[in-house]
């Protein structure tokens, strides 16, 4: 019954890892939505190696180990299978070497299942395996090194083989204490059987952190021994005085180790450094939230982002591409293992076995938690493996003795329990990693459901970029359909091209180094193809894809051939100008120089958000000035008979609406209101809105740049208003105003003047079309940065000339 169940277990995951291993052959045409492509076959190398050695161990343990827990095996094969397919996923390099590594653990677990189920013989060479575990270790403050040429070094290398011995030590570490104390049960704290241990313990402990800056293998070891030592005393506050002793160590190597107070650092407050010293495991959390509830999709995400992807962070790996579905199951792969191996060791029939299979459950659990916890920051990043998973000959060696010895320990054939006067101790432990999990599950979910959103339009967020490269982004039009902002090139090499540069002040970019800015960020859900789109369609395409579908295009109100106007006669004056359908809100020119080309942000990014002449304002919404006389012929409008006092003034512009943050879809500042004029400063956009009213019979317009959407299944549909239209001015009032202001020769009303406070000095033009205007009632407004009434008034006039007579 029990090969029965183990080995029904077995085919679900080989099934499992079958599929997985056929969407990662077909991942590369899901990515370019196409058929020619090269696809993934490499890895099915590892998938073979993983079923013909997991087959043999199967059939081996059916006849060496018939009474053998049938879960515990099942549970490690999912996760090696996992892992294995996961780093050949993101390294195939890496890829061929943990197959290599995983035939080697499992043919020594075969060899071991065969000759070596005697575990009588680890409890009699305790010390020999301990001390020859300790001068291997003790051999890389030697000849140690790094793989990676760089970090700390815990390897012994030949041949370009690299070997951890901080590995095995742990479970040599399990099998000593288990020896030790086996016949040691229920002594006192603070006993001389416990003196040796403890200072040895701890003497290795301290080596690691000081000598090696291992913060990873020195907490294990003092968690493995704290265990132990609960398991014989019973005591409660010996995992309490651990807890403080490790934390006390965090705090201690937090002022004395570089790399410790790095990681502390990165664990408290990482978005303080996020292209720094914590960019990995910011990283980490952006992959986490990336992958939502079912992943990116096998061979589609960008877990290649997050440094050290096959190791330290694959958990964070498989969950951009498994998303949250995929990693509980992984985390409750782990618990069926720690459950299981706690119930062995319950069942044992005496107290070494007990205590090696419970020791072999806190290696493993303690150091999956520390994994996990760091890769979702609820603990410091230590730099150890999850078992089975992570790429690593040494762990996967460790890991698979681990397993060995507990399907050992389980294979009781009909002998009795030992007896056990104090369960609890196993039951506190259970406790803990269950609840370690639980953390990890709902730390998960946190990342995904509650802050995933803020997470992914973060700027350092290269993930968008690359979804951008695979997925069509939609174009920006004006109103008469021309291109403005468009993507070109091929799936996988596209590029976003911006054919009028010099509107970028308000049509933005979009940028994987420098974010977004602009109509390109506020309508970004629209180009983007999340927004606009039938859900289904939004839906099925994460899906099958993990990306957005293509994006759709906007229509907006500006007019190209006026917009090159305006840009011609501003030049390379610091400058605005709006010219605005006075009814509607349309804006047809929206101009602020000096302007900047998108194009060019690779080579000149850095540089313009240092420029003195702020290109990348957009100084017609956002750019504040002194009004000045501005202002004269609205205020005549209301006082006629004498000039207001300047609170009367102040409460007259509040009634304008002056004070109050148009609502349009680019970034808009707002001078809060004043207690004197001369610290009132209004932008562009205001001025016209205001101006708007003696064009529109009193009235002020919503503003509006985007104003249409081309849906897949509607067509054009025209996009709502952000603000509503409103009456300030009564209509007569508003009509003798501009009628008055009209000079001769003119078809129009115009007024010009400075604004001046302190050492600004600006000059100011409104215009627009007079009372009972047959055509579309126009406002112009336009600002230049210096003392120049003759030029901003020359080009208002041509400018809305050129409007009125096309």
């Amino acid at each position: 019954m029990i090969n029965k169940t183990q080995s029904r277990l077995l085919q679900w995951t080989a099934l499992f890892l079958f599929i997985q291993s056929l969407i990662l052959s077909l991942a590369p045409a899901v990515r370019e939505r196409t058929w020619d492509v090269d696809f993934r076959v490499s890895h099915w190398l590892g998938f073979i190696v993983w079923a013909g050695f997991t087959y043999l161990a199967h059939r081996t343990m059916t006849k060496t180990l018939p009474d053998h827990d049938p879960y515990i095996f099942s549970a490690a094969s999912l996760l090696s299978g996992w892992g294995i397919l996961t780093i050949w996923r993101l390294d195939e390099s890496f890829g061929l070497k943990q197959s290599i590594w995983l035939g080697v653990s499992l043919t020594a677990f075969i060899f071991a299942a065969h000759f070596f189920t005697n575990l009588a013989l680890l409890k009699k060479y305790k010390y020999l395996f301990l001390s020859g575990g300790l001068i291997i270790t003790s051999l890389t403050l030697l000849f140690g090194t790094n793989p990676l040429g760089v970090g700390p070094r815990l390897w012994l290398g030949l041949g370009g083989i690299f070997f951890q011995p901080s590995e095995p030590l742990k479970i040599l570490l399990v099998i000593y204490l288990s020896a030790y104390l086996a016949d040691r049960t229920n002594i006192r704290l603070f006993s001389l059987p416990l003196l040796v241990p403890t200072l040895f313990v701890t003497g290795i402990a301290l080596l690691l952190l000081i000598v090696q800056r291992d913060l990873g293998t020195a907490s294990i070891f003092v968690f493995i021994f704290a265990v132990f030592l609960f398991f014989s005393s019973g005591k409660r506050r010996v995992l309490i005085g651990t807890g403080a002793f490790l934390a006390a160590v965090l705090v201690l190597g937090y002022f004395l180790i570089d790399v410790i107070r790095i990681r502390v650092i990165g664990w408290v407050n990482p978005w303080t450094d996020p292209t720094g010293n914590s960019y990995q495991i910011i990283q980490s959390l952006l992959a986490v939230a990336n992958g939502n509830m079912l992943g990116r999709g096998l061979g589609i995400g960008s877990p290649l982002l997050v440094p050290v992807a096959i190791s330290d962070f694959i958990f964070a790996a498989i969950a951009e591409e498994t998303g949250l579905i995929g990693t509980l199951g992984l985390i409750a792969a782990i618990w069926l293992i720690l459950a299981r191996g706690l119930i062995i060791s319950l069942q044992a029939e005496d107290n070494f076995k007990r205590f090696l299979a419970a020791g072999v459950v806190t290696y493993l659990g303690v150091q999956s938690l520390l994994i996990i916890g760091g890769n979702l920051r609820l603990l410091p990043l230590t730099g150890v493996t999850l078992p089975f998973v992570s790429y690593g000959g040494s762990s996967l060696i460790t890991s698979f003795f681990a397993l060995f010895l507990l399907l050992v320990i389980s294979n009781r054939e009909d002998n009795e329990p030992a007896p056990l006067t104090n369960p609890r101790p196993y039951a506190i432990l259970a406790g803990i990693f269950a609840l370690g999990l639980a953390a990890s599950a709902l730390s998960v979910s946190w990342w995904v459901l509650v802050r995933g959103e803020d997470l992914l339009t973060r700027t350092d967020n290269a993930r968008r970029a690359i979804a951008d490269r695979f997925v069509q982004r939609g174009d920006l039009l004006d109103t008469n359909n021309q291109l403005i902002n468009t993507t070109t090139g091929e799936s996988g090499a596209l590029i976003r091209e911006y054919l009028y540069p010099s509107l970028a002040p308000v049509t933005g970019y979009t940028h994987p180094v420098y974010g977004q800015a602009g109509l390109e960020a506020s309508l970004d859900d629209y180009l983007r193809g999340l927004q606009g789109n039938p859900s289904s369609l939004i839906f099925w395409n994460d899906l099958l894809y993990g990306t957005p579908p293509p994006g759709l295009d906007v229509r907006l109100s500006i007019d190209l051939s006026l917009q090159t106007v305006a840009d011609d006669l501003l030049g390379d004056h610091r400058s605005a100008l709006i010219l605005m359908n006075a009814e509607t809100g349309e804006i047809l020119v929206m101009a602020s120089h000096p302007t900047f080309d998108p194009n060019q942000l690779d080579d000149e990014g850095d540089n313009l958000s240092q420029a003195e002449d702020s290109p990348l304002l957009n100084r017609a919404t956002q750019g504040l000035y002194p009004p000045g006389e501005i202002l004269t012929p609205l205020i005549q409008t209301k006082f006629t008979d004498a000039p207001p006092s300047d609170e009367q003034t102040l409460n007259y512009y509040s009634d304008l609406g002056l004070f109050t943050t148009p609502k349009l879809r680019v970034p808009v500042s707002t001078h809060t209101a004043s207690n004197t004029l001369n610290d009132v400063r209004f932008s562009p956009l205001q001025i016209a809105l205001a101006a708007a009213t003696l064009s529109n019979e009193g009235s002020v317009p919503a503003p509006r740049v985007a104003i249409a959407v081309n849906t897949p299944e509607q067509g054009w549909v025209v996009l709502p208003e952000l603000g509503e239209a409103r009456e300030v001015l009564q209509a007569r009032a508003a009509n003798d105003a501009a009628t008055s202001f009209i000079q001769d020769g003119k078809t129009y009303w115009s007024y010009s003047g400075l604004g001046q406070a302190a050492s600004t000095s600006v000059s100011w033009f409104i215009a627009g079309t007079p009372p009972n205007w047959q055509g579309t009632p126009l406002v112009l407004v336009a600002v230049v940065e210096e003392n120049n009434p003759v030029f901003v008034q020359k080009i208002g006039d041509e400018l809305i000339k050129k409007a009125l007579n096309r």
